[in-house]
């Protein structure tokens, strides 16, 4: 049931037919993890926040260094130091009173999502390496809970909804395996501010879909800030995949 303070604070995202009533009923009732917050996380919380989201849980085990305040907007230079997962709820909680925020000052590991995973709707992941999204999509694959992807480097980004709670889902493994693979890092690549804060706000875009109902189709999206233009691949699970097949 909406109170009066969420009706006149969501007024506008109430507005939409593919929100409305019901769909705000859902956020208002909504619980999302976000592993990583730094430059994906960053305005993917905000707007999840602003949206209305019950409960958000945010994992980063990191601190704010001053090299990271150019893309990870939510931050100020005096919380320079302090823990990304702190700091980011600190955020959250001013920009909205009635949304409850969890900050877990640790990295991903397995045990931290099984714990995590049961109590929430969907779970984006914010994170900037290989090894943790992959821990992180074989969770969400074992508990059957939706994961938004998403990731920028240079000038480039990504973004991708895999439903797991749907049995002919593909996962992250479906496209890019289990094994190991090279990162590609910020400290080495480099990345424009603007490509990160576009993946991490159209990732919280796309959980505010899941989370109001609204259908999804199953594509990865290739952004390039270059020329401003857009590229989508459909994809199909994996009846082969180490991760998936067997769930």
């Amino acid at each position: 049931m909406l109170t009066d303070e969420m009706l006149l604070r969501y007024s506008r995202q109430i507005l939409l037919a593919d929100v409305d009533i019901e769909g705000q009923e859902k956020l208002s009732a909504a619980s999302v993890l976000i592993v990583g917050a730094g430059g994906l996380g960053n305005p993917a919380a905000l707007y999840l926040a602003g949206a209305g989201v019950k409960r958000i849980l945010l994992v980063d085990g990191d601190t704010l260094d001053v090299s990271n305040l150019h893309r990870q907007i939510a931050f100020r230079d005096a919380q320079t130091g302090a823990s990304k997962a702190q700091a980011l709820a600190q955020q959250l909680r001013e920009l909205n009173p009635l949304v409850e925020v969890q900050a877990f000052e640790q990295f991903a590991d397995r045990v931290l999502l099984d714990e995590l995973l049961p109590q929430v709707s969907v779970v984006l992941d914010c994170t900037d390496n290989f090894a943790t999204r992959s821990l992180v999509n074989a969770a969400c694959v074992a508990h059957r809970v939706a994961l938004v992807s998403g990731a920028a480097i240079r000038l480039e980004g990504q973004l991708a909804v895999f439903d797991l709670r749907r049995d002919d889902a593909a996962c992250y493994a479906c496209l890019y395996g289990e094994g190991e693979a090279a990162d590609e890092l910020c400290s080495q690549s480099g990345v424009l501010g603007p490509v990160v804060g576009t993946i991490g706000t159209l990732q919280a875009l796309e959980a505010i879909k899941l989370l109001c109902g609204v259908q999804i189709q199953q594509a990865l999206h290739q952004f390039d800030g270059k020329t401003l233009s857009w590229k989508q691949l459909t994809f199909r699970r994996d009846p082969a995949c180490p991760v998936c097949a067997i769930k």
